[in-house]
């Protein structure tokens, strides 16, 4: 992963620093003193999906396998920021795929999570794009993903909802054609 330069760091850092002057507060505050610098760092570490390659994320682990019907991985925790408000949203990610000889380590699913994750996004072009990689680095028969996510847009601002959830479903090949496929990954969620 490429990290942000030290000078880029700075740079937001001074960004930070005017943002909570132009708010009304005094930076020169005890509390305040350091902020601009953690903020540029925690802002660059949770958008570090820029800076990776899912390339180097997989790694080499998809391995050759006959036999699966289908592999499910639930309930994979992701972290990310709307890119309309820039204020969290975060949720999991259940991934469902059916092999066509080959299969990827448990593991990667949940770095290709948060390859997406880890940036301005949206959770429908989350969805999307998660299953979309899948796909293609499998040439899997078939990818189905669902991603539920709770968004502190919707809850700390605007309309104020605090039990609201979203849900998105991304689907392709044999997912796309086979209702009964898409029961059955739903039914194994469940348990």
């Amino acid at each position: 992963m490429r990290e942000l330069s030290e000078e880029t760091i700075k740079e937001i850092a001074g960004h930070y620093e005017a943002i909570i002057r132009l708010l009304g507060e005094d930076i020169t505050r005890e509390g305040l003193l350091k902020t601009p610098m953690r903020a540029a760092k925690a802002m660059a570490y949770v958008t570090r999906g820029y800076r990776q390659d899912a390339d180097e994320i997989i790694n080499e682990a998809i391995f050759t396998h006959e036999g699966s019907k289908m592999v499910l991985v639930k309930d994979i925790e992701f972290y990310s920021l709307c890119e309309h408000h820039i204020l969290p949203f975060f949720g999991k990610v259940s991934i469902g795929y059916i092999p066509n000889g080959k299969t990827i380590g448990l593991s990667k699913l949940a770095r290709l999570v948060d390859f997406y994750a880890r940036r301005l996004q949206v959770q429908e072009r989350l969805t999307a794009q998660i299953c979309n990689l899948i796909m293609e680095k499998l040439n899997a028969k078939g990818v189905i993903v669902v991603c539920t996510g709770d968004h502190l847009c919707m809850k700390m601002r605007g309309v104020e909802k605090q039990n609201s959830a979203t849900t998105t479903i991304e689907t392709s090949g044999i997912f796309d054609e086979s209702p009964a496929l898409r029961d059955e990954f739903f039914k194994a969620l469940a348990h």
